[in-house]
């Protein structure tokens, strides 16, 4: 863009904002194009005092004298009496007549880091990490093993906590995990070969690629100055071709194809859509991105979205904008694929979910300790389809900070977040208790169940994960800009809980299926493929016909500020079915194509009655 065009657009922004009645300078306005630290975001959180930045007294006094265990745990402080915010909670009444409203129970009082971003690998076990700028976790690195904190004025610091921890949800166990980088709101992948693939982060972090593989004693593996650009906020989605695109971040208006490991990028490709769609507080970072059956891209940011290219680099179709507000950090909404079913054939018709978000200045009415509303609106769109519009439904509550999960069932999850305020320390009010059941095939305005609500308020930095054994793992919240447990409304949250949906009622679940392992085939699942495997069900009698059977497979994403990045869940088509007298047969067809299902680890279920089994994860490939 040249300078002329520069200004002339520039003053027609001015002018827009002047009609619209908006109370903006003409500083806010070129505030946009501003880098900004860490600092801009501690406004609430610290009151004001940006030196704020480790642990109050009280906490920083408790961690000293703590007790700390082999595993490198120490106490968890004691935590403050919940303050009037804190208390001004959003509890939905339970939908009893619809059944069995789902169940909240502890795996763990200290997971010794909250977890601000969460994967789950195909070893069973959950990473979890924070971010070296909290300061001191409640988890000590093994001693000997401490990391050189590039960021202390003092040459030769050293930072003994852990930010990263490999969390066993079967037992609770920890295991520290040492970053180097400062891996604070950064982006994450799995590769085809089940690895982490992760991107970016702040300060000394912003352009790194780390890598951590699934195994016993496996740790991170850090290159940096992989990225051509810093990736702060950014997002990164895995490819047909088993490559990474990372996309956005702050102030970085492009994209770029994550480089093989120990290689990096000389330069990144310009998105206008991300300048585009930046305003005076951003609310397009962390943008969604969906992989269409096409092999195109579906990116929002902000209220707009596009399909786009990446092979040729080119929009393909402009969408509609969504009205109402913004719904990308810091505005917060939910964004989803919804599933794909396979057993339609070849013709399929994506669509795209975007629920909730914030009024677009949320964030600059919190600076000034005003709370917006947050948006109820729940959208749906087709983004391949001729004249693609927005069909729009509304939630039981309003709702910024969620996560949204898809389920093996095809539904979907709603959970964590606040129904005031946007993403931020310190930002958001009325913390949201009760998860949401939405089911994407009944008609608009049926869509929605309430179910039981959780006493952990999940606010700023909350995750969660659909666990091989179908039930959900909650995690996270941490709205300071320390490890703080007293003085604050919402202390930091280092307990972990798990859900169990509907499904898994406990007279439903005494007929779950169970895969027989050793029968699934152990060289994978190739594109365009038969697979063959048995279940049984616990009940010999139950009659079993090819109705009530269904069998989808999940990618498990990685979350973060409640955008679970890369997940997708197909159902397959089932081409035969054995019944036996203890064990049942089936055969499914595998996805044709890597557009369908990028190649990598999925998590396999088979349903009964619609009752999920554990599932097993089956590698995808050509």
């Amino acid at each position: 863009m040249g300078p002329l065009l520069r200004a002339a657009v520039l003053s027609a922004a001015l002018l827009a904002l002047a009609a619209a009645g908006e109370a903006h300078t003409v500083s806010d306005f070129l505030n946009i194009f501003r880098p900004r630290n860490e600092h801009d975001y501690f406004h609430n959180a610290n009151q004001g005092q940006e030196e704020d930045v480790m642990p109050r007294a009280s906490d920083q006094q408790s961690l000293i004298t703590a007790p700390v265990s082999r595993s490198g745990l120490m106490k968890v402080p004691a935590r403050s009496a919940p303050t009037a915010v804190a208390q001004d909670t959003i509890v939905l009444p339970v939908d009893n007549a619809a059944g069995y409203p789902g169940a909240w129970s502890m795996i763990t009082e200290n997971a010794g880091v909250s977890a601000m971003h969460m994967v789950i690998m195909h070893n069973d076990k959950a990473i979890m990490f924070d971010t070296v700028t909290t300061g001191p976790s409640l988890l000590r690195l093994p001693k000997g093993n401490c990391r050189l904190d590039l960021r202390s004025r003092e040459q030769g610091t050293k930072d003994c906590a852990a930010h990263a921890v490999e969390f066993d949800f079967a037992t609770g166990g920890v295991r520290a995990l040492k970053i180097l980088t400062d891996v604070w709101c950064s982006s994450g992948a799995l590769d085809a070969e089940g690895n982490l693939v992760q991107t970016g982060g702040y300060f000394e972090g912003e352009k790194v690629v780390r890598y951590l593989s699934p195994c016993g004693n496996c740790d991170w593996r850090e290159f940096p100055a992989s990225l051509a650009e810093g990736r702060w906020y950014g997002t990164q989605q895995i490819l047909p071709d088993g490559r990474s695109i990372v996309l956005g971040g702050r102030r970085a208006f492009s994209y770029e194809f994550v480089p093989a490991e120990g290689q990096s990028n000389a330069a990144a490709k310009p998105m206008q859509l991300l300048r585009d769609t930046t305003d005076d507080v951003e609310n397009n970072l962390y943008p969604f991105v969906h992989l269409l059956t096409d092999g195109t891209l579906f990116i929002f940011a902000n209220d707009r979205s596009v399909v786009f290219d990446y092979r040729t680099g080119q929009v393909v179709r402009d969408l509609p904008a969504l009205p109402g507000g913004g719904r990308n950090y810091p505005a917060s909404g939910m964004s989803a694929l919804l599933p794909l079913d396979l057993r339609r054939g070849d013709v399929l018709s994506p669509e795209v979910i975007v629920c909730g978000g914030t009024p677009k200045n949320a964030f600059k009415f919190g600076e000034t300790n005003i709370f917006n509303d947050a948006l109820r609106d729940c959208a749906r769109i087709n983004p391949l389809k001729p004249g693609a519009r927005w069909a729009t439904d509304q939630m039981p509550v309003a709702r910024t900070m969620g996560d949204l999960l898809i389920l093996p069932t095809g539904d979907l999850l709603m959970l964590n977040g606040a129904a005031k305020g946007c993403s931020g320390w310190g930002f958001g009010r009325q913390p949201v208790l009760s998860p949401l059941l939405y089911s994407p095939r009944q008609p608009r305005g049926s869509r929605f169940r309430a179910l039981a609500a959780t006493t952990i308020a999940r606010m700023y930095h909350a995750t969660s994960a659909l666990l091989p054994d179908a039930t959900v793992l909650v995690a996270g919240s941490n709205t300071n800009s320390a490890y703080n447990f007293t003085g604050v409304d919402f202390p930091t949250e280092v307990r972990v809980e798990r859900f169990t949906p509907p499904y898994l009622s406990p007279e439903r679940a005494a007929n779950r299926p169970a895969i027989d392992m050793a029968t699934v085939p152990a060289g994978g699942m190739a594109y365009g493929a038969k697979f063959s495997f048995q279940f049984s069900v616990p009940m010999l009698h139950l009659h079993v016909t090819d109705a009530d059977l269904k069998v989808t497979m999940y990618a498990p994403p990685f979350t973060t500020h409640g955008y679970s990045m890369n997940q997708r869940l197909l159902v397959l088509a089932v081409s035969s079915f054995m019944p036996g007298p203890h064990r049942h047969g089936i055969t499914v067809d595998a996805p044709a194509k890597p557009e369908l299902a990028p190649p990598g680890y999925y998590l396999l279920y088979v349903m009964v009655k619609g009752v999920p089994s554990k599932a097993a994860w089956v590698k995808v490939h050509k």
